[in-house]
């Protein structure tokens, strides 16, 4: 073997034992914060969802959140808070609510049983929930905040027909929010969306920002009204939709 050979064949063994530089990749998997507006149900032994619930336990039913997820679940109307357990995410119970309290952290947020709204957080370590198969259409790639997908359907609250309750519904007025956008076209493609795929032929618009579009449905002045709309709305298989007071 000539010098010049072997002169080559060292200096092909040299360049193959450089490290070649690896491209870094992104991780697509990412964890999804959690929070929700919106009407709880209280356990108590009249509520039939084929499981119970302790009446002096910090433990909630939730359909989205992991088994033993922690939440802060918060009463907007005089900030009171509390910290609960996910005892189970396998439970039946109308959509329409999205947790199942016990009358302890009703009693403990001061919860008005005929008016049951709540925000609820997710505060565990792995900040995730369960996601449910969505339509999706290309032109919401254009979307920095991408529409909330999850059915909805209504159960109703009892309400009691008082002279007191008449005229705390008058105060009753909510929303539901469908999704915030950061494009106007793209909530008027959202809005287009529910027309044709429902028989809701109201959903409106509000500019909140110059980057903020937010499509809503209401408002709602008693609960029997938001009831029909989201029993219309859960054909189109939303995700985390939410419930706000209309201020």
């Amino acid at each position: 073997m000539s010098f010049r050979i072997i002169i080559i064949i060292l200096g092909l063994s040299l360049f193959s034992c450089v490290p070649t530089e690896k491209k870094s990749q992104i991780n697509f998997k990412s964890f999804k914060k959690y929070k929700n507006h919106g009407f709880t149900l209280i356990y108590d032994e009249n509520v039939e969802i084929g499981k119970s619930l302790d009446s002096r336990s910090l433990m909630i039913f939730h359909k989205s959140l992991k088994k033993k997820s922690f939440v802060k679940i918060t009463n907007p109307e005089n900030g009171k808070s509390i910290i609960a357990e996910v005892k189970s995410n396998k439970v039946k119970f109308s959509n329409f609510f999205n947790s199942v309290i016990t009358q302890r952290i009703a009693d403990e947020l001061q919860l008005d049983r005929n008016d049951p709204f709540i925000e609820v957080t997710l505060i565990s370590k792995n900040n995730t929930f369960i996601a449910k198969k969505t339509k999706t259409f290309e032109e919401e790639k254009m979307v920095a905040e991408k529409a909330p997908i999850d059915g909805v359907q209504i159960n109703d609250l009892k309400i009691k027909s008082d002279k007191k309750q008449s005229k705390k519904n008058k105060e009753f007025s909510y929303i539901i929010k469908i999704a915030d956008f950061y494009y106007e076209k793209t909530a008027k493609i959202m809005i287009d969306r529910i027309r044709k795929e429902t028989n809701i032929q109201n959903p409106k618009i509000i500019k909140l920002s110059k980057t903020k579009y937010r499509v809503l449905l209401g408002p709602f002045n008693d609960i029997n009204s938001i009831k029909k709309v989201f029993e219309k709305i859960k054909v189109l298989n939303f995700e985390n939709l939410e419930v706000l007071k209309n201020v």
